[in-house]
């Protein structure tokens, strides 16, 4: 474990109440009032797993719904590695259709197998995978829904019941031995993943996509971009041509644009919670598939363009856009270091606040460094998966700006002497809030947790 751990810290505001989970959502994180002390409320401290595979609170169980290397229940192969990004969406009669990532690059163990009709380049190992579930979260099948991407990383729903699958790389033909340009995103039907087959949505742009959140009003499409080196990534938006959305949409096209803020170059140098930039300009992308120039390459006019180190997790709540920078290191070359910062960026009055900064700690109990994907929770806060050194959680946060575990994993993938353990991801609930779901990337298992969420 490493010497300091990270601590999310909610330093000069305090989390919004009067939170839905359904229906027209508040805004999440408002008020500037002083800052909260964390506390370990949360459901209690958690339990040792005596099989050892995810601890949880008293009072919360499991159900393993998948792991790498059983069988696909289609028969198409077996399940793949690197369990990622992942959405929950309501089926009939109370199902629900899980859709999960797998964030394969060309060395990955279990590549998605290929399925005629669903396979973008053979030579790819990514892709995703579709669980239907019944009421009581058994498995009622398991198969591909999409196969030959790579480094499928994580996406977003969208409002007509799909999932938006995103490639974070941009190797092109002939790079790893690709056969197709790599570094798109595609739309997945989980209830029948041939409607959509494997078409690469190319008006929204080629490069190291992480996630997407979708403003159900307008149709815009927000795009996350994981860059890790200089040069770092951007905040995009997506206009399509067909605002209305459904089924097939967003192959019509539009238009993509990346966010600048006006006189910040860098997003990392902002360190206090509640700095508020107005008058946020969006400028077109010059080539959006990238052919010559890497987008965050381009040439966006003598004002520039605001980059970001590892622009992760984004979602859609109320009447705003929040995406995470999971952290910023100047020795990487940012102008300045965090640990981890989340975004919100109110499209109607052109307005982007920073609502929760993350901050060095040396309590091992408390929240860990980098943020990774987040939702939020039936309670009105929010679940964060940690990706970072030692012990990797689910952490709650409050809409009172308490922090807890929530989960954490037992695998350990190291040795006894030398303990590892792998990240979470996809953290996703029940469209009826009772169930969380959740993935151990490595080795790749698909958790389902019930229990008194309610308390």
């Amino acid at each position: 474990m490493s010497a300091t751990r990270r601590q999310v810290l909610a330093r000069s505001g305090a989390l919004g109440v009067g939170i839905a989970f359904t229906g027209a959502l508040s805004e999440l994180f408002a008020g500037t009032a002083a800052a909260q002390s964390l506390g370990h409320t949360g459901y209690g401290p958690l339990v040792p797993d005596p099989k050892g595979l995810l601890d949880l609170p008293k009072g919360f169980r499991y159900q393993v719904l998948s792991r790498e290397g059983d069988q696909l229940r289609s028969g198409e192969g077996k399940v793949p590695s690197n369990h990622d990004g992942m959405t929950a969406l309501p089926g009939r009669h109370g199902r629900v259709h899980l859709v999960r990532n797998h964030e394969n690059r060309p060395t990955a163990p279990l590549q998605v197998p290929t399925v005629e009709g669903l396979t973008y380049d053979p030579a790819g190992k990514g892709g995703c995978t579709a669980l239907t579930l019944d009421s009581r979260n058994n498995v009622l099948s398991e198969r591909v829904a999409i196969a030959g991407t790579a480094v499928n990383c994580a996406g977003g729903p969208t409002p007509w019941g799909t999932w938006l699958t995103c490639e974070e790389t941009e190797d092109k033909a002939g790079t790893n031995g690709y056969t197709k340009d790599h570094g798109f995103i595609f739309e997945v039907d989980p209830v029948d993943p041939h409607r959509s087959g494997a078409v690469p949505l190319t008006a929204m742009g080629r490069f190291q996509h992480e996630a997407i959140a979708i403003d159900p009003k307008r149709g815009i499409v927000y795009e996350t971009e994981d860059a890790f080196l200089k040069p770092f990534g951007l905040f995009y938006r997506f206009l399509p041509n067909r605002p209305e959305g459904g089924p097939g949409s967003l192959r019509a096209g539009g238009r993509l644009q990346a966010m600048r803020v006006p006189g910040v170059p860098d997003l990392s140098v902002i360190q206090e919670t509640g700095a508020c930039f107005e008058g946020i300009e969006w400028v077109d992308v010059p080539d959006p598939l990238a052919v010559q120039t890497p987008v965050r390459l381009q040439d966006f006019g003598p004002k520039g363009i605001t980059h970001a180190q590892k622009l992760e997790g984004c979602y859609w709540g109320g009447t705003s856009v929040y995406f995470v920078s999971s952290f910023a290191r100047s020795s990487d070359g940012s102008a300045a270091s965090h640990f981890g910062q989340i975004w919100r960026y109110d499209p109607s009055a052109r307005r982007l606040t920073l609502v929760i900064v993350f901050g060095p700690d040396t309590d091992v109990q408390l929240p860990g460094e980098s943020p990774d994907n987040i939702c939020l929770a039936p309670s009105g806060g929010l679940m964060v998966c940690e990706d970072g050194n030692g012990a990797q959680h689910v952490f709650g946060v409050t809409r009172h700006g308490e922090v807890y575990a929530m989960a954490r994993n037992a695998q350990n993938i190291g040795t006894p002497e030398a303990p590892e353990w792998g990240e979470f991801a996809g953290v996703t609930f029940s469209p009826d809030g009772q169930t969380m779901y959740v993935n151990c990337y490595t080795p790749g298992t698909t958790f389902a947790v019930t229990g008194p969420w309610r308390r």
